[in-house]
């Protein structure tokens, strides 16, 4: 048994399946042979954790599987590395080999002189060759070829394989080293305006934009804004979206499309008659309703969808489908049967209703109407996210739009539909146990097919990071750490039962950092939570950005310096899963836990909090930006203000290149929007609208009559530029 185990072990780690793990505690944790079983299974090599003839016959079968392939499927290198790449053929064979790169040339690569023995794979002799990739290669995505000699099954024809060249690091934040920057973060659908129908949208986006640049921000940082289901009821989660790569139609202003112009009197006046009922609930302060303002936005795009197009719009309708190709049309037509057939009819199991099948066809034609209405959405979406961040620029933003990129989407959802070959739908993602989730997360979520991605030239990947990156000036990724390695777990057991699996962080990172580079856009890494101590380092290395959260910067139990915070790092007080600061401050979080039922020791947990209330007011206190010996009144909104404005004049002080105020700091929000743990009928998560500290709605229209918005935004930004009129504020006595 222990031999089998041993081969087992190997086995995992040939499949970058790792066998243990480092707990939130430091402790080592060993991962079940029943489990590492299971996720060789997902990953294409079924075996039994104790047949060891079995075991040994995949290891044998892993180890060669390079030598099957003249070309590794995709080779991802760094520019000016000057790095090689490895052909394989019969042995005693000639091979040449050339880059077809992207631009037409061709580049022919120097062999180098590296035998390796040969293997026999088979029962025929494979041999090894070595070739030379010019260190000058230009970035892109290119080709390698490789020309066999005659004879060989491949012939004349050679074999083709992708070659990624990407920047060794990536410089788009480079600028921030002379002048530091900041920015605003918005939970966008909380966020409304006297004109919104009832949920914040891209225009209320733009206005922000404006907003936030008059006070010297460069960015604004939304929650992430990927398409939902077709159709209500929707997710309300923007990190549990339908595709991670397509935009939710819900943030759409209506008033704002050129159909709603051209469209006549009558059409018009129902469109406004819709959106009048919709205003009517933009100062409730109870929880969103997502389904209904989405429900009405919909009507009225189906009418507008049959507003002719000139000549012109129509000829720009038609370029943005080229540009985004099949992977649009495959998204609409899921978007048209989603809002047909629901997620379990079983007319999902027919093995033709999948992208290129004859059911997906049949259904293509036959609802050609409804899929054209899906795909001329995300052309409006695309636009109207093109106007706003013209908008952010245009105001003096350095950067303009943040967008925010989810771990994953939803299990049974467009990704999962339209990418079922790059994903693997027996494992779901998640997040081992923690300090915060004893049993550990599971997120729903089919991860990423390793080799799968790899085999495909990592294309839908790419398509994903250009379709988000194109609108934006910056991209936070949440939970970076994925492109190194997911917690797989299998489909039905708990999160307890899982492993780590690991990525090609080269080729991830490196795919990243090179369509950043042509996007011109900052990345920032939310790196918090348990990751192996070298990542970090990595991701500086790279020109990537991490995460610095004001409350998680502690050693031993007392604040961190924040002269001590890393410099190639986005740093905030908060983040969406906690609390607001003023909430933060009062021990909101702990009441709702409590309340809620997810606390083991509320007493100390109480505790817990107040002490660190109190070390980080002695911190604020030491550093002279709070008057030393004051006892705040924090049930006092006003004096509560004080200390939201300390607290992020004190963060200021840390290197970091870019910082963060999140906009219910800046009006004095309670709430919290999400409470980990809990589910819609505990807590309305993701559903509340933005309100100050007496829990009145409050209208993007209105915030510069909020009493301590602009105080707060103007105080960070002459925190992180003393030259600017007026300087730091004076440190309090």
């Amino acid at each position: 048994m222990t031999e089998a185990r041993d081969v087992l072990h190997r086995l995992a780690h040939a499949y970058g399946i790792q066998t243990s793990y480092r707990g939130h505690d430091g402790l080592e944790r060993q991962v079940s042979g029943d489990t590492l079983a299971a996720v060789l299974t997902a990953l294409g090599c079924p075996v039994a954790p104790d047949g060891l003839a079995g075991l040994e016959s995949a290891l044998e079968h892993r180890r060669l599987a390079p030598w099957r392939r003249v070309l590794p499927h995709t080779t991802v290198c760094r520019a000016g590395s000057g790095s090689s790449v490895q052909v394989h053929l019969r042995h005693g064979s000639r091979v040449t080999v050339d880059a077809l790169l992207e631009d037409g040339s061709v580049w022919p690569l120097e062999q180098l002189e590296d035998f390796t023995e040969p293997q026999e794979v088979s029962g025929e002799l494979v041999g090894q060759a070595t070739f030379r990739l010019p260190h000058d290669l230009p970035l892109g995505w290119h080709l390698l070829r490789a020309r066999l000699e005659e004879g060989h099954p491949e012939g004349e024809r050679g074999v083709e394989a992708t070659l990624v060249v990407v920047p060794d690091r990536l410089d788009t934040a480079e600028s921030f080293h002379e002048h530091r920057g900041w920015g605003l973060s918005v939970q966008l659908y909380s966020a409304r305006s006297a004109a919104s129908w009832s949920l914040g949208d891209l225009h209320d986006l733009a206005d922000l934009a404006v907003q936030t640049a008059a006070h010297g921000g460069d960015f604004v940082l939304s929650n992430p804004l990927h398409a939902s289901a077709p159709q209500p009821p929707v997710v309300s989660s923007p990190y549990s979206p339908s595709t991670r790569r397509f935009t939710h139609p819900m943030y759409l202003r209506i008033e704002d499309l050129p159909e709603y112009a051209d469209a006549g009197p009558d059409l018009r006046a129902k469109v406004d008659g819709l959106a009048a009922g919709r205003r009517a609930d933009n100062t409730a302060a109870d929880s969103l309703d997502r389904d209904a303002a989405y429900a009405d936005k919909l009507t009225a795009l189906r009418w507008l969808h049959g507003v002719p197009r000139s000549p012109g719009r129509d000829k720009t309708y038609r370029a943005y489908r080229d540009q985004e190709g099949q992977g649009l049309d495959d998204f609409a037509l899921w978007c048209a049967l989603r809002s047909h057939l629901p997620a379990d009819d079983p007319a999902w199991r027919d093995p033709e209703l999948v992208p290129g099948g004859q059911t997906a066809e049949r259904y293509r034609r036959e609802m050609a109407e409804e899929v054209d209405l899906h795909r001329w959405t995300q052309w409006l979406c695309d636009e109207q996210l093109a106007a706003a961040q013209s908008t952010a620029r245009g105001a003096g933003m350095r950067l303009g739009l943040m967008q925010d990129l989810a771990v994953g989407a939803d299990r049974n959802n467009a990704d999962a539909w339209m990418l079922q070959d790059l994903l693997v739908s027996s494992m779901s993602v998640g997040a081992p146990p923690d300090m915060y989730n004893q049993v550990g997360q599971d997120w729903s979520q089919s991860p990423w097919h390793p080799e799968r991605l790899a085999e495909t030239g990592y294309r839908a990947y790419r398509d994903m990071l250009r379709s988000m990156l194109r609108r934006a000036g910056g991209l936070r990724v949440d939970h970076i750490l994925g492109m190194f390695r997911l917690w797989w777990v299998p489909v039905g057991q708990s999160p307890l039962h899982g492993a780590y699996v690991g990525y090609d962080h080269e080729a991830m990172i490196g795919i990243l950092a090179l369509e950043a580079h042509r996007a011109g856009a900052v990345v920032v890494g939310e790196d918090l939570g348990t990751f192996e101590p070298w990542v970090q380092d990595y991701l500086a290395q790279r020109g990537l950005l991490g995460t610095s959260i004001l409350w998680f910067e502690q050693h031993d139990g007392a604040p961190r310096p924040p002269q001590q915070y890393r410099r190639q790092c986005l740093t905030s007080v908060n983040t969406h899963d906690l609390p607001p600061t003023a909430g933060y401050l009062t021990g909101l979080h702990v009441d709702l836990r409590e309340r809620l039922g997810l606390l083991n020791d509320p007493v100390g947990e109480r505790q817990r909090a107040a002490d660190e209330r109190e070390a980080y007011l002695r911190a604020l206190q030491e550093a002279g930006f709070y008057p030393a010996g004051a006892e705040p009144d924090l049930s006092d909104p006003a004096e509560r203000a004080d200390v939201v404005v300390a607290l992020h004049r004190y963060l200021a002080q840390a290197p970091s290149l870019l910082h963060c105020v999140a906009l219910v700091d800046a009006v004095g929000e309670l709430r919290i929007q999400n409470q980990p743990g809990t589910q819609q009928h505990e807590y309305p998560n993701w559903e509340v609208p933005l309100a100050d500290a007496a829990g009145r709605p409050v209208l993007i229209d209105d915030l510069d009559a909020v009493p301590g918005f602009a105080r707060l935004l103007d105080a960070v930004d002459r925190e992180l530029d003393p030259g600017a009129p007026g300087g730091p504020e004076t440190p309090a006595p």
